[in-house]
């Protein structure tokens, strides 16, 4: 059957992809994968063992449609389960005492000055050092 995968043609046949697999040890799944006979295989190196390209010229859905339509059952990532989260009081547990009483939070500041702008010279004016 005629596939493109990476903007190039490929005459791919079940049996083929079958015999180019046989003998290639799966690597683990982290994403799509597909069955050929007895193995689970990610999708990526399928791809990369068929087309003999580098996996960074395809797509994941590129492989994952030929196999489909050679027959091959595709499988897309499990969904993750959800991750429980922790109570509040275990996040973000209660400060520390103060390392010496305050009365309120203002009287640990400096005191405070009220922002005055500096007034722009014009050149020749004098003010120049």
């Amino acid at each position: 059957m005629r596939c493109v995968i990476a903007r190039f043609p490929f005459d791919l046949f079940a049996d083929d992809v079958q015999q180019k697999m046989k003998g290639i040890k799966p690597e683990p799944i982290t994403g799509a994968s597909v069955v050929i006979g007895r193995r689970t295989y990610p999708v990526m190196q399928v791809g990369e063992v068929i087309t003999r390209q580098d996996r960074r010229d395809f797509s994941a859905g590129e492989v994952m449609r030929a196999l489909t339509r050679l027959g091959f059952t595709v499988r897309a990532l499990p969904p993750q389960p959800p991750v429980e989260a922790a109570p509040a009081a275990e996040m973000f547990p209660a400060p520390a005492a103060a390392p010496y009483p305050a009365e309120e939070p203002s009287a640990l500041l400096p005191p405070f000055l009220p922002y005055t702008p500096a007034t722009p010279t014009a050149p020749g004016d004098g003010a120049e050092r």
